[in-house]
């Protein structure tokens, strides 16, 4: 790996980075594959890596339309945690903080993984209740959970609302010290450097137009840089998955909406966790630059469009100025939005789907970039077995037709 000197790192950022070394190679494509992945996110590069370094197999294209992690990865408040309900979202997101616990050694790059824990707030007897349903849940799924009062709740967020008139008293809520945030462009460039050293081709600007397949099985991708041949495709692209889908005449349980973040201008650390109102949905943390992170719920208009919107930026700021007074007199430094992909049970679709050799990976909803590990480690194994983990089998998209629904919105109280 390229080192440099402070001094050389000087004069790589006054001429541009010029001599600056790629961290990925920038491929073109070869005529055919062991595997194609389709997306260039943090799911799609970590399916890459694993299939490379846990299943050996290396012929393996990632395709992506626009840039590397310029989709979800980049635009998202980074929050990683494992505090579901039901079982089988424990096992899963639980799998995915464990595998971020050790990536940043694993890949040799920091992904800046700052376990400072989470706690969701409660503000009436009946969100208490939904607290100790989650925290037992927890317990008994084998993940840190713990249940906390109004004083212990109050001890972790010193600046939050405790007076007396407050609309939303601070009653107690979960706490979960594991969980944290990571930085997500560094998700997305480490796992592309780790891929690309292991002979993965990372292919951007690759548009996929079409896919091929013959006697009932998948023999390749048309793309706006010709076409690939391959038997395995696996699709990781969000809320884009259900058109590429419609190629093959799948029809996807999936609608898109826009999430909507925001950013304050820096101040000294103030906050050294992450909080949840459960009666706001407004949820934030601090980063290390000293901005506050925060966003709230779905714009439950159905878009396309990675734009914010005024109403939506009204609600979640009154919903942090509930939480903390004291930040009203900050300034909101900017604002985005990304497109979430969400499933009528609010969890993801892990499985093959529509001709052989076909597997797909989406319906994250909110919850995408803290399972990032987790959605790459599955989709490589189903690629290179052609069979379910025992983590991804509940999430098969045959759950619907069988009534085996996955319901964490009803099971936890709030929408993830």
């Amino acid at each position: 790996m390229q080192r440099y000197s402070a001094l050389s790192l000087l004069r790589q950022g006054l001429a541009g980075h010029k001599g600056w070394q790629s961290a990925w190679s920038k491929a073109t494509p070869k005529p055919a594959y062991d595997a194609v992945i389709i997306g260039g996110g943090g799911h799609g590069l970590a399916t890459a890596y694993y299939l490379a370094k846990a299943h050996g197999l290396t012929r393996v294209a990632v395709l992506e339309r626009g840039w590397i992690g310029g989709g979800n990865t980049g635009r998202n408040t980074t929050v990683c945690r494992s505090n579901y309900f039901f079982p089988e979202s424990v096992a899963l997101y639980d799998l995915a903080l464990r595998l971020y616990e050790g990536l940043s050694r694993e890949i040799n790059y920091n992904v800046m993984l700052s376990q400072r824990g989470m706690l969701i707030a409660a503000h009436t007897p009946a969100q208490m209740e939904i607290c100790n349903r989650i925290a037992n849940a927890m317990q008994i799924n084998g993940v840190d959970g713990k249940l906390m009062g109004a004083a212990e709740a109050a001890a972790k967020v010193p600046l939050a609302n405790t007076a007396p008139d407050a609309r939303y008293k601070l009653m107690g809520g979960i706490w979960q010290g594991r969980a944290g945030t990571a930085r997500h462009d560094a998700v997305a460039w480490g796992y592309a450097r780790a891929a690309s050293a292991l002979g993965v081709d990372i292919i951007e600007t690759c548009e996929v137009t079409g896919i091929d397949v013959q006697d009932g099985a998948v023999t390749g991708v048309e793309t706006t840089l010709g076409p690939i041949r391959t038997e395995r495709l696996g699709i990781a692209a969000a809320g884009a998955t259900p058109g590429l889908m419609a190629h093959v005449d799948v029809t996807l349980p999936i609608h898109d909406y826009a999430l909507q973040a925001f950013v304050s201008e820096p101040v000294k650390p103030c906050l050294d966790t992450v909080l949840l109102y459960l009666g706001t949905g407004t949820y934030v943390s601090q980063s290390d630059k000293g901005e506050l992170v925060f966003g709230g719920g779905l714009d439950r208009v159905p878009t396309h469009g990675q734009r914010g919107n005024l109403p939506v930026q009204e609600a979640v700021t009154a919903g942090l100025l509930e939480m903390f007074p004291a930040f009203g007199q900050l300034r909101l430094l900017r604002q985005w939005a990304g497109v979430v992909d969400v499933v009528s049970d609010s969890s993801p679709l892990i499985g093959p789907a529509g001709p052989e050799g076909v597997f797909i990976n989406c319906g994250w909803g909110t919850g995408g970039f803290k399972a990032i590990p987790a959605g790459g480690w599955l989709l490589a194994h189903l690629l290179a077995k052609g069979t379910h983990h025992e983590i991804s089998r509940p999430f098969d998209l045959r759950r619907f037709a069988e009534g085996r629904l996955i319901d964490e919105a009803a099971g936890s109280g709030i929408a993830h």
